[in-house]
């Protein structure tokens, strides 16, 4: 079993900056991939970011060039620093790890987070 922890989440004006964090604990060494998932009312989970051991990265087209997700994997953490947020990222932000390499399908993700609200007034 791993157990996750996020934070940082919030409420900002839309431009502005945002740092979740996720700690995970437990069973880490089944852990190869870190990521966000995130999911706003009426829609679906969406991937935003996620990375690998080795700092291979994915990203959604709609957050290129604005977020960036990093790893501690010393610390068993997994970082997104959101940019120039828009309205449009308002969700809650789930952490998620996998045992595959950058998996895209929720269904290939094995622990999720209890979720954070990030909230992105226009």
């Amino acid at each position: 079993q791993v157990q996750l922890v996020e934070s940082g989440g919030g409420l900002v004006q839309a431009g502005g900056s945002l740092r979740l964090s996720c700690a995970a604990s437990g069973d880490t060494i089944c852990i190869s991939a870190m990521g966000w998932y995130r999911q706003a009312p009426g829609k679906e989970r969406e991937l935003v970011a996620a990375i690998t051991s080795g700092g291979s990265t994915y990203y959604a087209d709609s957050v290129k060039g604005r977020f960036t997700i990093s790893r501690d994997n010393a610390k068993n953490t997994v970082y997104l620093q959101m940019n120039s947020l828009k309205p449009e990222d308002t969700a809650v932000y789930y952490c998620t790890t996998s045992r595959y390499h950058l998996p895209r399908l929720a269904t290939e993700y094995d622990y999720w987070g209890q979720g954070t609200q990030v909230t992105v007034s226009s």
